[in-house]
């Protein structure tokens, strides 16, 4: 049986900009039926779903506030060596938040795509 998808869905400005970011910085692959205002990437359970304004995810609330990219929540990749990935990802332009976060549970740090939404790389501490 197959895994079933953890989709996840992320309010975006450019729908391919975003399709070609995650494909080239974080190894998704995009799906078929890709639109100006929808596309879905995935890698392994995850199915990243990027809303455009003109898809049915960026119609504005009965309130008339309007679905927008950013914010604070996120999806975590694990990653073996935080300070490689970081400058890696760097070197390639990807723009950060913030600069590596150390904790008890391990390291992070922010990354941005081009709309503004957060994929944070995490690097568990070692345990002894």
């Amino acid at each position: 049986m197959s895994e079933t998808p953890i989709n996840v869905r992320y309010m975006v400005g450019d729908v391919q900009a975003c399709v070609d970011w995650y494909v080239r910085h974080f190894g998704f692959r995009p799906l078929p039926n890709a639109s100006p205002a929808f596309a879905a990437v995935e890698r392994g359970p995850l199915r990243l779903l990027l809303s455009g304004r003109g898809s049915s995810a960026g119609r504005p609330m009965p309130d008339g506030r309007q679905p927008e990219p950013g914010g604070w929540n996120r999806f975590q990749v694990i990653v073996e060596n935080l300070p490689t990935e970081v400058e890696r990802l760097r070197a390639d332009g990807v723009h950060f938040r913030n600069d590596i976060v150390v904790g008890p549970g391990g390291s992070q740090i922010l990354a941005e795509d081009p709309a503004g939404n957060l994929v944070e790389l995490f690097q568990p501490a070692a345990r002894a």
